[in-house]
């Protein structure tokens, strides 16, 4: 069994990787590996322990990785549909919060509103994950990086990794994790498309810390030259549907084609964290081409998801052991 779930994890909650460091992603990477090479080693880890998925949006990868997940390590997962009725809408967040933590071990919040994972995370006691909210997606996050952890091992420090397309939810969380990866960043967006404040004021601090480069541009081709890696999502992200059009305009000349590509080094690598609408934000020769990993990084949302819930369930479980241990010498 990998030390790395007997070592108690330094998080009882993923919101945010802002707040985790390079060690503790590495952490994950390294047990996500552990059970994808072996995962009938861990098929019992948690068994009996129960997961609930809150989803305002829709999902495939999401829905499925975390339902999976559980599943292959022993456990159950309730899915809860909001899609038509918003969190807080029939009962507080709180109140629900409260309810879930008697019935359920961990919950995965796939949201609109940031502050309603962060307000389940604040009133239940069981961990819970940001399975995407309007501001941030760190399960996506940790599978695309842990995907490039994979193919380039001891060499992904120094690599440029370049980020084309709307200053998202997505592109947040690569920017909490990359540069204490290692990774140079360059990030390409429209005018008044860029990545929120906050998180770039965060992320140059940590690209400081760690001695590496974190840059924004406005001209796409001059960001993607050299890159090792080119990564996009799609323009209009779900709640933005009504400024599909306006978008299209708007984002034309950040379109990953082979043009784009051609600036990058040749064995640079396309990523995408899906749905991909080619001909829009990526071409269909480029999407499908030899260089994309795009269904690599989907398939690595499982191994990633189910090495996030074994190092928080995990420390939950030992945590409460110490906790009714410190009870007992006490009574």
């Amino acid at each position: 069994m990998n030390d790395s779930i007997s070592t108690p994890f330094p998080h009882h909650d993923l919101l945010s990787l802002a707040s985790w460091s390079g060690e503790d992603i590495l952490r994950v990477f390294k047990l996500a590996s552990a059970m994808k090479a072996d995962p009938a080693e861990y098929k019992n880890l948690l068994a009996g322990k129960r997961l609930a998925l809150i989803f305002e949006k829709d999902s495939l990868r999401t829905r499925f990785t975390f339902d999976l997940g559980i599943q292959d390590l022993g456990g159950s997962a309730v899915y809860l549909d909001h899609r038509h009725e918003r969190l807080g809408a029939r009962e507080s967040v709180p109140d629900m919060a409260k309810n879930l933590e008697r019935w359920v071990d961990v919950i995965v919040a796939r949201t609109y509103r940031h502050r309603h994972v962060s307000e389940l995370a604040t009133h239940a006691s069981v961990p819970v994950i940001n399975g995407l909210s309007d501001l941030l997606h760190p399960c996506q996050a940790l599978a695309d990086l842990f995907t490039l952890h994979e193919k380039w091992g001891p060499d992904l420090p120094g690599k440029k990794f370049v980020y084309v397309g709307d200053g998202n939810n997505t592109c947040h969380s690569l920017l909490h994790a990359a540069p204490k990866l290692g990774l140079n960043v360059t990030v390409a967006t429209p005018q008044g498309y860029e990545p929120n404040f906050k998180v770039m004021e965060s992320a140059r601090a940590a690209a400081s810390e760690h001695g590496v480069t974190l840059e924004h541009s406005s001209n796409p081709q001059q960001a993607v030259m050299g890159a090792h890696a080119v990564y996009t999502d799609v323009w209009a992200s779900m709640g933005q549907e009504d400024e599909t059009e306006e978008r299209a305009a708007v984002f034309h000349d950040f379109q990953v084609n082979e043009a784009l590509m051609a600036e990058a080094q040749d064995d640079a690598f396309f990523m995408h964290c899906l749905p991909a609408h080619r001909g829009q934000e990526v071409t269909a020769a480029v999407l499908d081409g030899p260089n994309s990993i795009v269904f690599d990084i989907a398939e690595n949302r499982l191994h990633a998801q189910k090495a996030v819930l074994a190092l928080l369930l995990s420390s939950a479980i030992q945590a409460d052991a110490k906790q009714q241990l410190t009870t007992g010498a006490n009574a």
